[in-house]
């Protein structure tokens, strides 16, 4: 079969092509002939420049339009034990909670946690742990690697708001995998859902920034990409700053406020734009930050001990955490989600607005994924006014960008 007749080429650039594609890399750890490469706009996309040399498998594309996040991602199952929340989706508890080791605790982005639970579990199982850290061989950039020691986590922990493909490799003998709400789900729709296999753990998500926005930042601070030694979002405290250093030992900082605010934040991938999940409901524990807010619930930046929103996802998830509590690994104590709700007003708006923005999308003749069992129809209605402005404000960027497909 050639490679212009290969069934999957064609799915996976209609995803790509229609701005569905989060570069989770779950199609290239599936696949023979996908590699994850990072594009000319700075978002790592799979090459399929390779699949001219494989052998397509009959069931590919039917693997491919279930698990991929561009095609579809499927509501968690409302499991035994678990409760749902409008904006928060599936779980079985939520605390605020911390790492107890003070080190852990200062070294990542919201009171380290995943990098307390990642570090336990990989010592413990003896398996490694996936997680995102900087790129030793070019700094400027993220990329997932393997930890199996308190050391590496620590060198490893700290948010990375750049392009990184944690799916793409293999799923097995891993303790536990941290990854964007996307990666997990599509993950966890390798595994049928079962309960066996890694961990899995994912953290409440804006949108992945372009690589050219940490390019930006680097340069609006004085440094070069070609003499980076060391790049960090956040962490080194909370919220933490935008840390850069070079090999003539300058070093220069940015708030997270200034940092994500004013530049990662305003360029993010299309798929971010109309992600159903962006608080990692496919995850057995997903973790946020539990932000001091104004009157308006708006996040107030001072510099602080850390803090983070815990949610047990699943009966495993929430085995691990109180046995992370007993082992003197975490510290928790409940918390509400409608509280959750009230310092985290950008994950309820996107949440309720998004039936209006798929439906822009769709108007202006792009595909869009398929969210079954997320109940869309109904917050429509029930945020009929907010979502008819999201329908208008769609079409709207899309005319501007030159993105609507006359041909549909």
């Amino acid at each position: 079969m050639s490679h212009s007749r290969d069934p999957l080429v064609t799915e996976v650039t209609e995803v790509v092509d229609n701005g569905n594609c989060s570069g989770c890399g779950v199609c290239a750890g599936l696949f023979p002939g996908i590699e994850m490469t990072l594009s000319a706009d700075g978002f790592m996309r799979p090459d399929l420049s390779e699949r001219r040399n494989a052998v397509p498998r009959e069931d590919e594309c039917r693997v491919f339009n279930r698990v991929c996040p561009g095609k579809r991602v499927t509501a968690p199952p409302a499991d035994q034990g678990t409760r749902h929340h409008e904006v928060f989706g599936r779980y079985v508890q939520v605390w605020e909670g911390w790492a107890v080791d003070p080190e852990v605790r200062r070294a990542g982005s919201s009171g380290g946690v995943l990098t307390a639970i990642s570090s336990y579990l990989s010592m413990k199982k003896r398996a490694p742990a996936r997680v995102v850290a900087m790129d030793s061989a070019n700094p400027s950039r993220s990329v997932p690697i393997q930890i199996m020691s308190r050391a590496e986590a620590l060198n490893a922990a700290g948010s990375r708001y750049a392009p990184v493909s944690v799916g793409a490799g293999p799923l097995d003998e891993l303790s536990s995998i941290t990854g964007k709400p996307c990666e997990v789900s599509a993950i966890r729709a390798t595994r049928n859902d079962l309960p066996a296999g890694p961990v899995l753990l994912s953290f409440f998500c804006a949108g992945t920034p372009s690589q050219k926005a940490t390019d930006e930042l680097v340069g609006q601070l004085g440094h070069s990409i070609e003499n980076l030694t060391s790049s960090k979002y956040r962490g080194d405290g909370w919220p933490g700053q935008f840390v850069v250093e070079s090999s003539d030992g300058s070093s220069n900082a940015m708030s997270y406020e200034d940092s994500w605010g004013a530049v990662l934040g305003k360029q993010l991938q299309d798929r971010c734009k109309i992600c159903v999940d962006g608080t990692g409901e496919s995850a057995d524990v997903a973790v946020g930050d539990y932000w001091a807010s104004d009157q308006a619930g708006y996040p107030l930046f001072a510099d602080a001990d850390g803090r983070s929103v815990v949610i047990a996802r699943t009966p495993r998830g929430l085995r691990l955490v109180e046995e992370c509590v007993d082992a003197g690994i975490l510290e928790v104590r409940p918390i509400l989600l409608d509280d959750v709700a009230k310092i985290q007003p950008l994950q309820v708006k996107r949440r309720r607005s998004l039936p209006g923005r798929l439906l822009g999308r769709i108007l202006v003749g792009r595909s869009v994924p398929r969210y079954p069992g997320y109940k869309l129809a109904r917050t429509f209605f029930s945020n009929l006014g907010l979502n008819l402005r999201a329908v208008g404000g769609t079409v709207r960027r899309n005319v501007r960008a030159g993105t609507v497909n006359r041909s549909r």
